[in-house]
């Protein structure tokens, strides 16, 4: 039997660089959330946090053993790189989208979604709380 997962990400930098988080939620075919990530990650870009996000939810669905992932995001370029629709012209965001690349091929199958913000407010609070703990860094 396969195992689809559901996964809503977002990341987020106060300042553009400047201190930055991740946020993900895991969901299973029922839309419940199996696993929450909430991650600091340094100064960066916002772009970057984005990328990172993706990068830690596809890790995570991966040692969930899931065959299938439906990817849900309110970053437009993320979205719109990944699906090959813009050109990845940033140096940093050539070498993770190599990653989400290397990542995407563990799945029989998958599917990204570009998503309103107001449908991704779950992932962006864990993003927004991962930031306001740089300061226990």
């Amino acid at each position: 039997m396969r195992k689809r997962l559901i996964i809503y990400t977002d990341g987020g930098s106060r300042g553009n660089p400047g201190p930055s988080g991740i946020g993900v939620i895991i969901c299973d075919e029922n839309g419940e959330a199996v696993k929450n990530l909430s991650k600091y990650i340094g100064e960066t870009t916002n772009n970057v946090a984005e990328y990172t996000a993706l990068i830690y939810g596809l890790q995570e669905a991966l040692i969930l053993r899931a065959d299938e992932v439906i990817i849900n995001s309110d970053s437009e370029l993320l979205v719109k790189q990944l699906k090959k629709e813009y050109k990845v012209k940033d140096k940093d965001l050539k070498v993770l989208n190599g990653q989400l690349e290397h990542l995407l091929s563990g799945f029989k199958k998958y599917e990204i979604n570009h998503i309103d913000r107001s449908l991704n407010k779950g992932a962006d609070r864990l993003a927004d709380k991962a930031v306001g703990q740089e300061s226990l860094f």
